[in-house]
């Protein structure tokens, strides 16, 4: 430690280092900022003001584009800093407060996919008693659980966090401040650090895939004994979900277990935008494209604005 200087400011490297793609870039990622507030902030309108969209499946789904909202907005305004600037500098303070809230939204998310999981298991499986089980107190419970967990476990990081230094020179492999890579450039010992994320990802990363993913195997069985009609409907439901599931673990996955994940190769930065930038902007595409009540609602708004 004698001959290292402590840094207070990290570099990040950016999707780009060519002066040229700056403009191109920033214009790109502001339109699809604008198209993901706005495609998901007209979900939670229509949810909140359409009488037959407030069932637990839908209030979920609101709940889950507030999520997106807040999930894009953490890392995509910082990136259009850094293409309008062109300085690629953060403080550690601002690094470790962007690492809080992403973490915070992913794990947001990564639950109430399980949880969404869970209400369609029971819509499908057990519909005499879906009033009873997934009654309005039992929905908010459930956000509030996720909301409350969601908000410890990146709490747990960053007390371990504040307690190193970072004196490494080199820049951050990312376009966001990322906790693997933040720990890279860490002079201090990490092992504390490393093994909880192993530990936490193993158990209850492995606990919360088995609960997305479990239960479309039972839904599935079910289904099949279902008649054609009702059979089609069940599968609309069910494939908007996993195909958004699919995407957000598929994608983060790739970027972060795959076996040169250290090196974050440019198809390691692809993969980042596409679960950091695309899934929240995608959701809404997804769920309102394969989704007829949701498309006869947009219609119902629509004519009451032309109306009016």
């Amino acid at each position: 430690m004698e001959n290292q200087t402590i840094l207070y400011m990290l570099v990040l490297s950016g999707l780009s280092d060519l002066p040229s793609l700056q403009l191109p870039l920033f214009l790109v990622f502001l339109l699809v900022y604008l198209m993901t507030l706005t495609g998901n902030l007209l979900i939670v309108l229509l949810i909140c003001t359409d009488s037959h969209l407030q069932t637990p499946m839908y209030f979920f789904l609101g709940t889950l584009a507030c999520l997106d909202m807040g999930y894009c907005s953490v890392t995509i305004p910082r990136m259009l800093f850094d293409f309008h600037t062109q300085t690629m500098l953060i403080s550690i303070q601002a690094c470790i407060t962007q690492i809080f809230f992403f973490v915070f939204f992913a794990v947001s998310e990564v639950f109430l996919l399980a949880v969404m999981s869970y209400d369609r298991y029971v819509a499908i499986c057990r519909p005499l008693h879906y009033t009873q089980i997934m009654h309005w107190k039992a929905c908010v419970l459930l956000v509030l659980g996720v909301l409350i967990f969601s908000m410890l476990y990146p709490l747990v990081h960053i007390l371990l966090l504040l307690k190193l230094t970072f004196c490494t020179i080199n820049p951050l492999q990312s376009f966001f401040c990322d906790l693997p890579q933040l720990l890279l450039v860490s002079c201090s010992d990490t092992f504390i650090n490393v093994l909880l994320i192993l530990i936490l990802v193993i158990f209850l990363g492995g606990g919360v895939f088995a609960l997305t993913f479990c239960p479309y195997v039972i839904i599935l069985n079910t289904i099949m004994k279902m008649s054609k009609a009702m059979r089609s409907k069940a599968f609309s439901t069910c494939s908007s979900h996993l195909t958004v599931v699919f995407i957000f673990y598929g994608t983060s996955l790739f970027s972060y277990f795959h076996p040169n994940a250290k090196d974050h190769s440019a198809a390691d930065k692809v993969a980042s935008v596409i679960y950091t930038v695309l899934t929240p902007i995608g959701n809404p595409l997804i769920y309102s494209l394969r989704n007829k009540e949701i498309k006869i609602s947009f219609k119902r708004a629509v004519c009451r604005l032309i109306q009016i």
